[in-house]
């Protein structure tokens, strides 16, 4: 007792003295040119200020290395599934899995549910592109039909049926998209888009789901 109110009183709600920022690591930026403007409503502005990582529990790891991946599309475009969580964010061609054009999903079976803390996603980041309809939600259910908690959304016009988001679209680089997530329980994380605007098609490099275990 003494230890949990000794950290109420110096600390942020909700934060621990255990707790450690996400010890993120980037790969290198091999982006091509700058970011050409475009007329897309909630574009996030392009800023120089560094971001500002999330805080995880001391005990949070990367539950996604190595698991397995499905997706709505019977095969990839180009390269494997696999790619989403092999520990490679490398942007150069041939790292990534290209979903066919359209609204798809991929899905990170974690294997048993888990607290989950943050999430990192990758999309191809040679070029800058923004991509488009990007969900990600969690929940214990492979099929998404209950329990499913959605933690990004900027699908402002509701394409995909799962509701309207109020998030940033933003150009995808070496840095990808971090997601604070409130200690949300589950197995399955699943990860939507539908384009991008330098094409129709969906490429994913690697995602990263930081959680403690299940004991």
């Amino acid at each position: 007792m003494k230890h949990l109110a000794l950290c109420l009183l110096v600390l942020p709600l909700g934060l621990c003295a255990e707790d450690k920022e996400l010890p993120l690591v980037l790969p290198k930026s091999v982006a091509l040119g700058t970011p050409r403007p475009m007329k897309i409503n909630n574009l996030e502005p392009v800023s120089s200020v560094p971001r500002k990582l999330p805080k995880v529990p001391a005990a949070a790891v990367n539950l996604a290395q190595g698991c397995n991946v499905t997706s709505s599309a019977r095969e990839a475009a180009a390269g494997d599934f696999s790619y989403l969580t092999d520990g490679d964010k490398g942007g150069e061609e041939g790292f990534e899995v290209e979903l066919p054009r359209g609204a798809h999903w991929v899905q990170v079976d974690l294997t048993k549910s888990a607290e989950i803390s943050a999430i990192a996603l990758w999309h191809f980041h040679r070029e800058r592109r923004v991509y488009f309809n990007v969900i990600v939600q969690i929940s214990d259910d492979s099929a998404f039909k209950k329990d499913v908690t959605t933690v990004y959304n900027n699908d402002a016009e509701g394409e995909l049926g799962l509701g309207k988001g109020k998030d940033y679209c933003y150009y995808e680089s070496n840095e990808g998209r971090v997601i604070p997530v409130a200690a949300v329980k589950g197995r399955y994380v699943r990860f939507y888009s539908k384009g991008n605007s330098a094409g129709p098609s969906n490429d994913y490099i690697e995602t990263e789901v930081w959680g403690v275990p299940a004991k």
